[in-house]
């Protein structure tokens, strides 16, 4: 039963991660970005997904002495969760043929880290931290892109 109650929990958090990177994933689809609600959502649940999965591998390991030369380090899992990260934002930024010091996709590659690390958030149990941060990241998306509005503006 607790190997249940740990999976249970795993699904919690992948659910909750990606509930937040909804929040993200809607501003930047409202906005016609190339990344978008289901991008963010499937990329903030594959990470606290494969961050959860690290740790039960250390706990897993860390409570048995069969093997005794195996080292666990799950901050790799973080490393590689924001290589991959890296890798779809790079898809998401384009340089305009045209006017080719005109780059389109920075923010969306930058809320896609974000919503990375509100995964990993998740996964490691800091849920105010990830619901605060989400917030932060919707207001900047969001508020900030009407304050740049008025400012074009004047």
């Amino acid at each position: 039963m607790p190997e249940a109650h740990a999976q249970l929990q795993i699904l919690w958090q992948v659910a909750l991660a990606m509930l937040l990177a909804a929040v993200i994933g809607l501003e930047r689809e409202f906005a016609h970005k190339p990344a978008g609600l289901r991008t963010h959502m499937l990329l903030a649940g594959a990470s606290a997904l494969l961050v959860g999965l690290a740790f039960t591998i250390v706990r897993q390991y860390a409570a048995t002495s069969d093997f005794p030369m195996l080292k666990v380090d799950p901050t790799v899992v973080i490393q590689a969760v924001v290589t991959a990260t890296g890798f779809l934002g790079a898809g998401t930024i384009l340089r305009r043929q045209d006017a080719p010091e005109h780059v389109e996709g920075l923010t969306t590659a930058a809320s896609l880290l974000f919503v990375a690390g509100i995964g990993v958030c998740t996964a490691l149990g800091q849920t105010w931290l990830a619901v605060g941060v989400t917030v932060l990241a919707f207001g900047t998306l969001h508020v900030v892109r009407w304050v740049e509005a008025r400012i074009a503006k004047r």
